[in-house]
C-alpha cells in the first residue's frame, strides 16, 4: 500500500516538474535557442570524494546527470548534444581504473540502446567520435551496435567523444585530406597524356587546386556530421577546453558553472541559454566575419 502511494506521489511530482519545464522552455523559446550544446563532463572523481561514494558510483551519478541533460535539451529544442566522455589522455590512468571505466562504458552504452531507453523514446541518433580502435573490443562493438541501432532516429543527435582529443582529430583530418588530394592527383595523372605533374601545370592547371584548404580539413573532421557548437559547458568551474573541439569552438559561448558534473541541473541550462540569448547577435556577427 505504502509503495503504491509512493509511486503515485513520485509520478505526481514528475508531472509537476515536467509542466514547469514546459512553461520555462516556452518562454525561452521566444528568443534564439542554441542548436548545438557540448558538455565537458568534469568533476566525477571530486564528487565521489565529496559524497564518500564507492568506486564507480560517481560515474553512475554522472550518467544520470547526462540523461537529465539529454531530456532538458530535447524539450528545449536543442537538436545536437555532444559530450566529452573519454579522452585519449585518460588511457594514461591506472590500468585497473581504465578497465573499470571501459566496463562501465559498455554497460551504459547497452542501456542507451534498449527499446525503452530515453534515446529511443525521444528519437535520438548516437554517434561515437574519436579513435575507436583504441577502445577495448567489447566497448567498440557496443558503440558500433548503438550507431547502427539508432541510425533511423532523426529528432536529435547525441555525439559521444571517446578515445578523442582535438589535436588527434585535426591530425586525422589533415591525413585524410592529403590522401584525398593524392588520389585526385593520381587520377588526373593517369588521364594526362604526358603523365607527370609538371605537364599538368604547363597545360594550364592551377597548382593551387592541389593544395589542402580549410574546407578540406573541415570535411574530414570526426565532428563534421554536426554543426559547430553554440555553447560549450564545462562543469566544476574550470574554463579550460582540455583538447576538446578546438577546431570547432572559435565562435561559441563557454560556460563554467562551479557545480560538479553529477550536480548539474536545469538551472544551469536555463542560465547559459539566457546568456547565449544576450550574446546572440555578437556571436552571430563573429561567425559571419569568420
Amino acid at each position: 500500500m505504502e509503495g503504491a502511494i509512493s509511486k503515485q506521489v513520485g509520478r505526481l511530482f514528475e508531472n509537476i516538474n515536467s509542466f514547469v519545464r514546459q512553461c520555462i522552455f516556452s518562454v525561452l523559446s521566444v528568443g534564439p535557442v542554441p542548436s548545438h550544446i557540448a558538455f565537458i563532463m568534469d568533476g566525477n572523481r571530486r564528487y565521489s570524494k565529496k559524497e564518500n561514494l564507492l568506486d564507480g558510483d560517481e560515474h553512475r551519478a554522472g550518467f544520470s546527470a547526462l540523461i537529465n541533460m539529454l531530456r532538458y535539451c530535447y524539450e528545449l529544442g536543442v537538436k545536437y548534444i555532444t559530450v566529452y566522455a573519454f579522452s585519449i589522455d585518460n588511457f594514461k590512468r591506472r590500468p585497473g581504473e581504465v578497465e573499470s571505466l571501459m566496463k562501465l562504458m559498455q554497460e551504459k552504452i547497452d542501456e542507451l540502446i534498449k527499446e525503452e531507453s530515453i534515446v529511443n523514446r525521444l528519437g535520438i541518433r548516437i554517434y561515437f567520435q574519436g579513435n575507436l580502435k583504441l577502445l577495448s573490443d567489447p566497448v567498440r562493438s557496443a558503440a558500433e551496435r548503438a550507431m547502427v541501432k539508432t541510425a533511423s532516429n532523426s529528432k536529435a543527435v547525441l555525439s559521444v567523444c571517446v578515445a578523442y582529443t582535438s589535436t588527434h582529430e585535426i591530425v586525422h583530418a589533415v591525413q585524410e585530406s592529403c590522401e584525398e588530394k593524392w588520389d585526385e592527383i593520381r587520377k588526373q595523372d593517369a588521364n594526362n597524356s604526358v603523365g607527370n605533374l609538371i605537364r599538368l601545370e604547363e597545360n594550364g592547371k592551377d597548382k593551387d587546386e592541389h593544395l589542402i584548404g580549410v574546407t578540406d580539413v573541415d570535411r574530414h573532421m570526426y565532428m563534421a556530421v554536426v554543426p559547430d557548437p553554440d555553447i560549450i559547458i564545462r562543469t566544476s568551474g574550470e574554463s579550460r577546453l582540455s583538447n576538446f573541439l578546438l577546431w570547432q569552438s572559435a565562435h561559441c559561448l563557454l560556460y563554467s558553472p562551479t557545480a560538479l558534473w553529477p550536480e548539474i541541473g536545469l538551472r544551469h541550462l536555463i542560465w547559459v541559454v539566457l546568456d547565449f540569448q544576450r550574446n546572440y547577435l555578437y556571436l552571430k556577427e563573429k561567425r559571419k566575419l569568420a
